[in-house]
């Protein structure tokens, strides 16, 4: 048997969401394991998530200034009028 930790500890409430992903992802090991892979999992998903949020939101700052030469909106506002 291992040392206990010295690393601070989180209490953490097993409610029907995580119980459900805990059997589903946990594997057959720990539920600490399993609650600390699914947390490391889980901000890697929300960083990638906010990763491209900011790069949409470049996007669409870079079409709105005229910067991404592949939006010509003169083009686009003739198309619009021929369709009235």
């Amino acid at each position: 048997m291992g040392m206990p930790s010295t690393k601070p500890r989180i209490q953490v409430t097993v409610d029907d969401e995580l119980a459900a992903a805990i059997g589903e992802l946990g594997g057959g090991g720990s539920r600490a394991r399993a609650v600390h892979d699914l947390a490391l999992r889980g901000a890697e998903a929300i960083r990638s998530e906010r990763s491209r949020a900011r790069d949409a939101r470049e996007h669409l700052r870079r079409i709105a200034l005229g910067e991404d030469v592949r939006y010509d909106f003169a083009v686009t506002e003739q198309l619009h009028a021929s369709r009235r």
